[in-house]
């Protein structure tokens, strides 16, 4: 494999250019989980990855559970399926736990701390069903908790890895919590090497060609514990060495008519914040640009990001306005999704 084509076998893998998913929940259990601080942005990264995808349909699925928004891996929300999200927080809280101490210390925030406050919001959330996060921080304040500021999202972020809350439906745009069993009563934990392997399994599957250190920066793991993942997979995957990297990868489906097509990416999807190294998607010649725009909303032709777009709503129309990097060639303006 040449180094031009990562990133082409990588919009294979990631269901970008062909997809027989026909649900939201089906991209989620192939991803793994999908990176969500952005609710918008990650509804629109799995519509991009599922036939007929509409919006209402990914609300429904989020409103009733079927994917769920959490803190795992990073800290940072995801979509996850509830039957995966106890084995992924046992795996992966405890560092993102230990990269969040130094927050927690200058917040004030103890183990005295947290077991309080989580004892007061699953009581509440279970007389409640689902609450907003300023209902909750009214809650806090009436046990005499501080939840002003940041607290509040420290408070919150360490019942999602404790796995005391997670996601409860919507109220209008505000996003709600709820109590963890509730939501998610099927999820199981795994014996530790059995949830890193699955985990390694479905990161390579879905998203190679990648190396171990992009499997560590995704997971939130440790490098070594990443190539410990990588040799229990190993035997599954396909390895190729470019240009002093070892890259490890699933077959991907065949190759698609429309490998040259582009993509209207949002800010974190996967095709990009899923690498520690994302050259393989940024041209040479726009690698300034590309850098500085990575964490944007992104135009992408042919697995390679060309620029950046926004999108501007009202009552009745939507613009989208478009911000290449140079300009286009035919070929991209006739690119499709």
């Amino acid at each position: 494999m040449q180094a031009s084509a990562i990133a082409s076998v990588r919009l294979l893998n990631q269901r970008l250019l062909h997809s027989d998913f026909t649900s939201p929940q089906d991209a989620v259990t192939w991803l793994g989980a999908v990176q969500a601080q952005d609710f918008d942005g990650a509804k629109w990264a799995l519509a991009q990855r599922v036939q007929k995808a509409s919006d209402a349909e990914i609300e429904k699925a989020f409103a009733e559970g079927s994917i769920v928004r959490t803190h795992v891996l990073r800290p940072t929300w995801h979509f996850v399926r509830p039957a995966d999200i106890c084995w992924m927080l046992e795996l992966t809280a405890p560092r993102v736990n230990a990269a969040m101490s130094g927050y927690f210390r200058k917040y004030s925030l103890d183990e005295g701390v947290f077991r309080r406050s989580s004892q007061v919001l699953a009581a509440a959330l279970r007389q409640a069903g689902q609450l907003t996060r300023e209902e909750l921080r009214r809650v806090l304040r009436g046990a005499r908790i501080d939840a002003e500021g940041l607290r509040l999202v420290f408070i919150l972020l360490r019942a999602e890895l404790d796995g005391i809350i997670c996601s409860g439906g919507r109220v209008g745009k505000r996003i709600t919590y709820t109590v963890f069993d509730r939501r998610v009563p099927e999820s199981r934990p795994m014996p530790r090497e059995q949830a890193l392997k699955e985990l390694t399994r479905r990161y390579f599957i879905s998203r190679g060609p990648a190396t171990a250190h992009d499997f560590a920066w995704w997971s939130g793991l440790t490098v070594a514990d990443a190539r410990s993942g990588v040799e229990m997979v190993g035997e599954a995957l396909n390895r190729e060495d470019i240009n002093g990297k070892t890259y490890w990868f699933s077959d991907p489906p065949p190759r698609s008519k429309t490998e040259h097509a582009a993509h209207l990416l949002p800010p974190y999807d996967e095709f990009l914040i899923s690498y520690r190294d994302r050259s393989a998607a940024v041209h040479p010649s726009f690698a300034v640009q590309g850098m500085r725009a990575q964490f944007t909303s992104t135009i992408v032709v042919g697995g390679r990001m060309v620029g950046t777009w926004r999108r501007t709503l009202t009552r009745r129309t939507v613009t989208i306005t478009l911000s290449p990097f140079t300009r286009f060639r035919r070929s991209d303006r006739d690119g499709r999704e």
